[in-house]
């Protein structure tokens, strides 16, 4: 029997990587639909080789070109968030969200209310609408709603959990590799380029994480997912920074028990053991050589290094919206230092300013989460962050 998949985001690297395990066995999935960006080419390359029912780019100036990609095939083309979460509804036993940044959301919960399992790569569904997103899955759960973790942190510690008790959890650990400039002497860090930023030491992913990684906000928005995800306060969530990026996380139990998730980074597997829950099944990943190893090296995280952390934190301790809020900020720091319009330690700071200038506004961060008051929140975050910027 054939599994109905939809992969939204399937041109970044989870996508790219989610493609390459169910095309090694297309016979066992039935794919519904494609989502991407401005990669329109790959993006009908991919509905094309899978037979998709539709694929859906997120612009609509794309539309065109897509349907021109896709003509003869007999496989429908869309465009805009609309078409997107629209796509979500469609009937689908697992669909992969790999969406980059706040957009994740709408299809993400989309799909859930028709029943779906959501396999999460889209960290940002969670920082920004934990207690909406967890609320609707167990509301749908009758029809098949389930959630299941694919960065692989959340993996590793999904993975160390089965059949314990979670009363028994004293800690959870997540690993970090400390990004590109985890040995920079601090004061070069403003002078840190794009570029250098961009480069990962171990693994393969998008600019944008990987920028996130350098500058640690992935690690930041990692630890709020954590605390949403598993129900643990943040006093037992920890970082830990581990450059050969092997340990993905640890749990730590009240025996003084530590179990850890050990494998290579290669994202394939956490896509999936989601892919193929409950069951495991061989994938096509590096079978690591301990002894060839030789060492695994640990370090707790500077937060003067990155405030990321700090902000992070004091975010867990808000509560309510606050979450959207600095993820929004975050997107827009971001796109700040990529347009060079701020440098790479700007990042953090425009994000706390944000934080500081709506702590106030109690309305706004403690609003019931519901996706209105999300949007809500994020767009003023955004408008926050641009003024910032452009004030400087």
């Amino acid at each position: 029997m054939t599994r109905r998949i939809s992969i939204f985001g399937s041109t970044g690297s989870i996508g790219e990587s989610t493609i390459d395990l169910i095309a090694r066995d297309p016979d066992a999935y039935d794919v519904v639909a494609l989502t991407g960006g401005h990669n329109v080419a790959r993006l009908a390359e991919q509905a094309i080789q899978l037979r998709a029912q539709i694929a859906v780019t997120a612009h609509d100036e794309n539309l065109e070109d897509l349907r021109a990609r896709l003509e003869g095939t007999g496989i429908e083309a869309a465009s805009g968030t609309a078409a997107i979460e629209e796509a979500a509804r469609r009937p689908a036993d697992w669909v992969m969200s790999a969406i980059v940044g706040a957009a994740g959301l709408p299809p993400g919960l989309a799909a859930l209310e028709e029943g779906a399992t959501l396999a999460l790569a889209n960290k940002e569904t969670l920082v920004t609408a934990g207690p909406l997103v967890l609320a609707t899955a167990e509301k749908h759960r009758g029809k098949g709603a389930r959630l299941l973790p694919v960065d692989s942190e959340h993996s590793a510690v999904f993975q160390g959990l089965v059949g314990e008790d979670m009363a028994a959890v004293e800690r959870i650990i997540i690993t970090a590799s400390g990004g590109a400039f985890r040995d920079w002497p601090i004061e070069d860090l403003p002078k840190a380029t794009l570029a250098q930023a961009s480069s990962h030491p171990n693994w393969d992913m998008g600019q944008r994480i990987t920028i996130d990684s350098a500058s640690m906000f992935n690690k930041a928005l990692e630890l709020i997912e954590t605390k949403e995800f598993f129900g643990v306060a943040p006093d037992k969530i920890e970082v830990l920074v581990h450059p050969q990026s092997l340990i993905h996380a640890l749990v730590g139990f009240n025996d003084g028990a530590l179990m850890a998730h050990v494998g290579p980074p290669d994202m394939r597997h956490a896509i999936g053991y989601a892919l193929n829950w409950p069951e495991r099944r061989r994938l096509p990943v590096e079978r690591l050589d301990l002894a060839a190893i030789g060492r695994l090296d640990f370090r707790p995280p500077d937060e003067q290094r990155w405030p990321a952390l700090r902000l992070a934190r004091e975010v867990m301790d808000e509560g309510g919206l606050a979450g959207a809020v600095f993820n929004a900020a975050k997107e827009v720091a971001l796109d700040g230092f990529i347009a060079g319009r701020i440098n790479f330690v700007r990042m953090s700071e425009v994000v706390e300013e944000v934080l500081s200038q709506l702590a106030s506004d109690r309305g706004l961060i403690h609003a019931e989460i519901n996706l209105d008051n999300v949007r809500a929140a994020d767009q003023m975050a955004r408008r926050t962050a641009r003024g910032i910027i452009e004030a400087a």
